[in-house]
């Protein structure tokens, strides 16, 4: 199948995956609590099992290779397999989407034949978890500022430095880290990817607890942490360009709604039409919130068909990022404002609505943050000049 199937041959793939799917699956109630993120959540044993369901199909990587469990579908075609997916329940997969979305499709573009065959199974299916090494608690919003060096040793590498805002790094096997091989090089040219077993001596990892008590960010320290040279993901001095392109698939992710379903939205309306009369406001507000879930589907859509026809990842997906951020804020104050004085209580077990409200400020700082995609969009869309950057051809080793 082609990546511009028609929309008789999309169908078509559609009954099929459906048709396989109810074999495999419940279909979801309409109704059904939805996880946006996996707020309060780290339920693993659902999700691998979830995943081991699929694996056989690849159903939940449509568009990887098949050799490597994929269904090799282009993006048109996936999109049909996700939204066909999206009719039958599924646990929170947030504690595997950072390897599935994010560092698979990184693998599958700069990983070797060997690490693809090693690692992309276990991803796949969930057996072995990853996470995202890249911030740095003195870099701030500049990544190309990071610290952490790469020492070269032999046949391997001895890693120091330590990381901030690592999801789920408690309890992830791998992560994709970015380190520093040479500070004598300018600070984008000096960085090398690679993958480190998180159960390597000398990592140690800190959970850091959210206003929501969801622990899933953390600080991740490593000691002289030896990490062999087959683990090195790209060519030696290639990182940034592995770090843009994770990058560029975690803001298409984020852009896409969140993983909010418009049947959550219908419990919404239900909700607001329970006060009588229903508050103009709250209606307002509604209306508001079912456009914003439309546009955010369609710039996800347009993002997918630009990548179908060979474009490389533009602004459009810092502005879909930005627009689903400030979308799912705006959902949770909404939902929070329709149960009124019942959103205060039930701390101890928060609802659906309080659990997104309090995660909801954390999205700002999640997959680059909103002031680095304004930055993005006001030079390369608006055409506004660039922020001075006297450091950025100097040697690292100059500006620190």
């Amino acid at each position: 199948m082609t990546q511009e199937a028609d929309p008789q041959a999309l169908e078509s793939l559609r009954q099929q995956a459906e048709s396989r799917l109810s074999e495999l699956l419940e279909r979801r109630a309409p109704g059904e609590r939805v996880a946006v993120l996996g707020a309060g959540s780290d339920d693993l044993d659902s999700g691998r099992h979830y995943l081991k369901l699929l694996a056989d199909g690849g159903f939940a990587v449509p568009a990887w290779p098949v050799e490597y469990g994929g269904m090799g579908l282009g993006k048109a075609e996936a999109g049909v397999v996700r939204s066909a997916l999206n009719k039958f329940k599924a646990p929170d997969l947030y504690p595997f989407l950072v390897g599935i979305d994010l560092v698979g499709p990184t693998i599958l573009a700069y990983g070797n034949d060997e690490q693809k065959a090693r690692w992309l199974p276990r991803l796949r299916s969930g057996e072995e978890i990853w996470c995202q090494m890249f911030s740095e608690p003195d870099a701030g919003s500049d990544l190309a500022g990071l610290k952490a060096r790469a020492l070269r040793d032999g046949e391997g590498w001895r890693l120091t430095g330590s990381k901030v805002w690592t999801s789920r790094a408690h309890y992830s096997q791998w992560g994709l880290l970015l380190a520093r091989h040479d500070p004598s090089l300018p600070k984008h040219k000096g960085i090398t990817a690679f993958g480190l077993d998180m159960s390597c001596p000398g990592v140690t990892v800190r959970p850091l607890v959210q206003m929501n008590r969801d622990a899933h960010f953390n600080e991740v320290f490593m000691d002289d942490v030896w990490v062999p040279d087959r683990d090195r993901i790209g060519d030696v001095g290639q990182g940034w360009a592995v770090a843009i392109t994770c990058l560029s698939f975690e803001r298409g992710a984020l852009g896409g709604g969140l993983g909010v379903q418009l049947d959550q939205i219908d419990r919404l309306a239900t909700k607001i039409s329970e006060h009588s009369p229903a508050p103009a406001v709250l209606r307002d507000q509604l209306a508001a919130r079912v456009a914003d879930h439309r546009i955010a589907g369609w710039s996800a859509a347009r993002s997918r068909a630009a990548r179908a026809a060979g474009k490389a990842p533009g602004p459009e997906d810092s502005l879909s990022k930005l627009r689903a951020t400030a979308f799912i804020k705006r959902l949770a104050d909404l939902g929070m404002a329709a149960e009124g004085a019942e959103a205060t209580v039930g701390a101890e077990d928060p609802d659906e609505w309080q659990t997104m409200f309090l995660m909801s400020p954390s999205l700002s700082i999640r997959g680059g943050t909103d002031e680095i995609q304004h930055n993005i969009l006001g030079e390369r869309v608006l055409g506004l000049p660039p922020e001075p950057r006297v450091d950025k051809d100097r040697p690292f080793s100059e500006t620190i």
